[in-house]
């Protein structure tokens, strides 16, 4: 029987530089279960984005990513539509991928195990442009919030995003949004509008409740404006899902969408994504996960 050969791209500062000790744990168990591993680590994004790309390009089976979503992210522009499948050792914040797929998020040789029993699942991606991503494209608020906890130092994981929720909700006033939905145009006032391939984002927000990841189209969710009182109390709904039944929610499904807003940078995978107007369609059957 042939080697498996993967490669294991660790981003050393995901999880506040525990990925580190996260990667040791992992590759002595791939190692010990008879793989032949690439370790892998970029100086900088660029760096690590080429090291994917020459993975992918050598043929190996796996390209295993050992930090959060935006690792994830950065992991998905070079395996989409190709034959290497992705596989996550969960070292960030949110690692909402992970959870997509009920990888152990603390314990990495469990994690390490997924990847060694080669499972896989093929799953559709939301694409714009060249870009891909896996989760959530966020465009509004919650667009807003990101940008905001991005720029914080402190405090970690999703305590900050909590706080930038609270910052931006004393001064943000719904915005107007023009939607090209399945080529249908919408003209409306929203809080947020949020394009998902999966249901949830930042660390288990479920914005996007019910998305299916394999069905070939996108969720899009729009929050019309509602007070800041009411934002406030449906902000807990989210991790529950049960926001959906707000009257100002509203949910359509899309092969794809336009999303055009004054003067907001969206956020994908939890990463800067583009300035709107983005066109968003959904890439079916684009991604293979170890999962």
């Amino acid at each position: 029987m042939a080697t498996r050969e993967i490669a294991l791209l660790t981003n050393p500062t995901a999880g506040k530089g525990k990925a580190g000790q996260v990667r040791d744990l992992a590759l002595t168990r791939l190692r010990d279960a008879g793989l032949v591993v690439r370790d892998l680590q970029g100086r900088d994004v660029d760096e690590a984005a080429d090291l994917a790309q020459q993975c992918v390009a050598d043929g190996v089976e796996a390209l295993v990513v050992c930090g959060g979503d935006g690792m994830v992210h950065l992991a998905v522009q070079a395996v989409a539509t190709t034959p290497t499948a992705l596989g996550i050792i969960p070292a960030g914040t949110g690692n909402d991928v992970a959870r997509y797929f009920d990888i152990p998020r603390k314990d990495a040789r469990a994690a390490a195990d997924r990847v060694i029993a080669g499972t896989t699942r093929t799953i559709d991606l939301a694409r714009s442009g060249s870009r891909y991503f896996v989760t959530v494209l966020a465009a509004g608020f919650d667009a807003v919030v990101n940008e905001r906890a991005n720029r914080m130092s402190w405090p970690r994981g999703q305590m900050r995003y909590n706080l930038a929720t609270l910052a931006e909700l004393r001064v943000f006033e719904p915005l107007p949004y023009t939607l090209q939905i399945d080529g249908e145009q919408l003209t409306l006032d929203a809080m947020l509008v949020a394009v998902g391939n999966g249901p949830s984002f930042g660390g288990g927000l479920r914005i996007t409740e019910g998305a299916v990841l394999d069905d070939g189209m996108l969720d899009v969710v729009i929050i019309k404006p509602m007070s800041k009182t009411g934002l406030i109390r449906t902000y807990p709904k989210l991790f529950k899902g049960t926001h959906v039944t707000h009257p100002q929610y509203e949910h359509h499904l899309a092969r794809t969408v336009t999303v055009a807003a004054p003067g907001i940078v969206s956020y994908a995978d939890g990463e800067r994504f583009g300035p709107l107007p983005l066109t968003i369609e959904c890439a079916p059957a684009a991604l293979t996960v170890l999962a």
